[in-house]
């Protein structure tokens, strides 16, 4: 459900609900079972729809940061440039000079940013949380009630 809708325009108590869990509940399930809370996850999920429309639109930083469900630009513009190192201009920028020629590393990144440390890697971290995801009781669950629907 997260995947298809970054914009989280679904509440956490609404998900639960849809699952028949507690909001509690349904946190502790996803910690465990995905490897970090459900805002983080929707968090990067976020942020790599993001990276995904710079590469491939025209649209402006704002229409981006309204796309993936954050009205206020400041707060994507931070965001972006904890998880990828480079400010969403700056990222679409280099992607479009050297970035498809060149390649960045994967992240957006040249392995530099302000404070000398590599940034997360959205798309690592995403894939390693379905991949490691051991409650397929949950996934049945949602798989039954989309079935449903």
């Amino acid at each position: 459900m997260m995947r298809d809708d970054v914009r989280g325009e679904l509440s956490l108590a609404e998900f639960a609900q849809s699952v028949n869990l507690s909001v509690w509940r349904l946190c502790h399930i996803f910690k465990s079972d995905v490897g970090m809370p459900p805002i983080r996850y929707l968090r990067l999920l976020r942020m790599k729809r993001a990276k995904d429309l710079l590469e491939s639109s025209f649209l402006s930083v704002k229409e981006i940061a309204f796309q993936v469900g954050l009205n206020d630009e400041s707060h994507f513009v931070r965001d972006f440039k904890s998880t990828y190192g480079y400010s969403p201009a700056l990222y679409r920028s280099q992607f479009r000079n050297n970035g498809a020629e060149k390649g960045l590393n994967g992240n957006g990144s040249n392995g530099n940013n302000n404070n000398g440390t590599k940034p997360d890697d959205a798309r690592t971290q995403i894939s390693q949380a379905v991949k490691q995801s051991v409650l397929p009781s949950l996934h049945l669950v949602i798989y039954m009630f989309s079935y449903l629907n």
